[in-house]
């Protein structure tokens, strides 16, 4: 299937970038400003809470060992119930709600595109639609590690080396899925909370139709 052929969810948001980018804090802030807009939403994340997403999580951790194509079947797995499950993603958008979802094919490309070649996740992942918007977080890699230094444990993916190799395998993907059709807003997450959050709900407003202002708390 080639960029330009793939199906383009409306209503799909879905924010993008390196460990320590900043994307969980502007999940939080997207619904926050959808709530108070009175919009039907719907906030969620890949991994899942879903028992594959949570094996999933075990092995980030480093609790179990697994190789890399495993763990890049895992995430087509979760994936593919979180999008097409009872109450998943499709389900949501078909009742009206706006889905919002932090990672989600992009994340695929890049991390298992590091981790065991391109070629596995780009098959695995060449079945699922993309997001009507797809908001990039850009963070040099020693910027976005240096947000996590208070951390306790790291995951396996976050170390510097490996983090370089995922920016660049980032924009490369973006590079490939850029005549698909799905509008790509690259954002600079080195900037202020309220600087990023200013631009996505600028962007998110002119998506869905609606003024969501910047309110940040």
């Amino acid at each position: 299937m080639t960029a330009a052929s793939r199906e383009i969810l409306g209503r799909f948001i879905v924010l993008e970038g390196g460990d320590g980018a900043g994307t969980t804090t502007q999940l939080r802030l997207i619904g926050e400003a959808l709530t108070r807009a009175g919009a039907a939403h719907w906030i969620t994340s890949e991994p899942t809470a879903n028992p594959e997403g949570l094996l999933i999580r075990r092995i980030l951790s480093g609790e179990l060992a697994r190789e890399p194509g495993t763990l890049a079947r895992l995430f087509a797995a979760d994936r593919n119930e979180h999008l097409r499950g009872d109450g998943g993603i499709l389900d949501r958008i078909g009742r009206g709600e706006t889905v919002v979802c932090d990672r989600y094919v992009l994340s695929s490309l890049a991390y298992q595109g590091v981790a065991c070649g391109m070629a596995l996740p780009a098959e695995l992942n060449s079945g699922f639609p993309l997001p009507e918007l797809l908001i990039y977080f850009d963070l040099p890699p020693e910027q976005s590690l240096g947000r996590l230094g208070d951390r306790e444990r790291l995951d396996i993916f976050e170390e510097l080396s490996f983090q370089e190799r995922v920016r660049s395998a980032y924009l490369e993907a973006l590079a490939l899925l850029s005549s698909s059709g799905m509008r790509i807003l690259r954002i600079d997450a080195s900037r202020s909370v309220a600087e990023v959050s200013r631009d996505i709900l600028g962007a998110i407003g002119e998506t869905l139709g609606l003024s969501l202002g910047d309110d940040v708390r």
